[in-house]
């Protein structure tokens, strides 16, 4: 039997989903432009990877990933896929809602594309709660990689980033092309900054334009950060330190 839904049969699942105490993962990412040296896919494919990793520890069920996000901002590029935010959410419900009639209660939603995913995934959430009766955890690697961004030190959160790009190189390393990466630095001080690592005062959320975009893509491609700093072995710490976290999270819901 496989951790994956779609790879079991409607039997096997049924098997899981009792060894897993009635809990699912769902990775959530985005198929967007991540510049030069970064697949598509990378959002959706970090998020199945953290996924994957908790899920053989703990015997839980993993849904198909949800390839697609809120990425207006991105449309600038070739490949970027969004989908209107009142369309996500119910896209979230109604996969939460098809699940728990077969018997899973309690779902833990990875968000592999940051906090541009984090409006509607909470709405989604609270919906499903309230309606279903369920029990819905938002698991956000930014807010839960505090700690080890600033033991690996890690620069300010962009975008294929040194963070995303040391994640894929760990993972994913047959899909980064490091020698196409190009820095270009985030202002870490910035009163825009929407870094949850970043000690201080910032506004909660600044939403990126159309604008913003194409400067980055004029300066590096579609790229925010620093890159060229990233390593697999920086990306195996923090994979290793989110799947922890991960794994914590899961065995709480299946005790309770």
């Amino acid at each position: 039997m496989s951790i994956w839904l779609q790879e079991n049969s409607w039997e096997e699942l049924d098997k899981l989903r009792k060894i897993g105490k009635n809990v699912i993962i769902i990775p959530v990412g985005s198929t967007e432009q991540h510049g030069y040296h970064l697949p598509l896919g990378t959002d959706t494919m970090v998020a199945m990877t953290l996924a994957e990793d908790a899920a053989q520890q703990t015997k839980t069920v993993v849904a198909p990933p949800l390839w697609f996000g809120w990425s207006p901002h991105h449309m600038v590029l070739p490949g970027t896929i969004t989908f209107r935010p009142e369309i996500l959410i119910e896209v979230l419900y109604d996969l939460i809602d098809s699940l728990q009639v077969h018997g899973f209660q309690k779902f833990v939603i990875i968000n592999g594309h940051r906090i541009v995913n984090i409006a509607w995934m909470q709405v989604a959430a609270e919906k499903a709660q309230r309606q279903l009766g369920v029990k819905v955890v938002l698991f956000d690697p930014a807010f839960m990689s505090k700690d080890i961004m600033g033991d690996l030190q890690f620069e300010a959160v962009g975008h294929s980033d040194e963070i995303e790009t040391s994640h894929m190189l760990y993972r994913h390393p047959d899909l980064v092309d490091m020698s196409k990466a190009v820095d270009n630095p985030v202002l870490k001080n910035s009163l825009y900054s929407c870094d949850p690592s970043f000690i201080g005062d910032t506004l909660c959320y600044v939403p990126s334009t159309v604008k913003d975009m194409k400067n980055s893509i004029d300066a590096a491609g579609g790229t925010t950060g620093k890159p060229s700093k990233a390593s697999a072995e920086k990306g195996e710490k923090y994979h290793k330190h989110l799947v922890n976290h991960l794994i914590q999270v899961i065995i709480q819901l299946q005790q309770n």
